[in-house]
């Protein structure tokens, strides 16, 4: 996959640690988001944020492939999220970049997407960081470009 470092995460719980890979191109991005979502159970969620083009929506399609999806994996910016079925039970890919926060939204607008059997891939958290519930994330994603087709990942846990 790249190159990869772990160091004591300090603003999360005890115990936790970041993980920082670097992956050459989108294969890598995959393999990155196939090797998260190896350890995720029903009801875990996933934070992804990045700038435009750094590659979250290739994270996530790695992630839902490993997980049993064999349809297309597109992002769901138009819709706000997609429902696959994944080996495990339901899995769930949001895209919440153009939402402002939920206070003009239906309080239950995201509530099929985050059912406790459900594996839910959030990305762009920052724009509506009171959609999911808090309790149940197990990991924060961060994507960066490294230049080209190379992508800086660090994964909270």
């Amino acid at each position: 996959m790249g190159r990869s470092s772990s160091v004591p995460a300090s603003r999360f719980a005890r115990g936790s640690v970041t993980r920082t890979d670097e992956t050459a191109g989108p294969e890598g991005t995959e393999a990155a988001g196939a090797e998260l979502a190896a350890r995720l159970k029903p009801g875990d969620v996933v934070l992804v944020s990045g700038e435009l083009g750094a590659g979250k929506t290739t994270f996530v399609r790695g992630a839902l492939r490993s997980l049993g999806v064999e349809g297309p994996v597109t992002s769901p910016t138009f819709v706000v999220g997609h429902m696959h079925d994944g080996r495990r039970g339901p899995l769930a890919h949001l895209d919440l970049y153009r939402l402002a926060g939920m206070a003009g939204e239906d309080p239950g607008l995201l509530d099929p997407f985050f059912a406790d059997d459900t594996i839910a891939f959030v990305e762009w958290p920052e724009h509506a960081e009171d959609a999911w519930p808090a309790a149940r994330v197990t990991a924060r994603v961060r994507l960066a470009h490294a230049g080209g087709d190379d992508r800086r990942i660090m994964i909270d846990r």
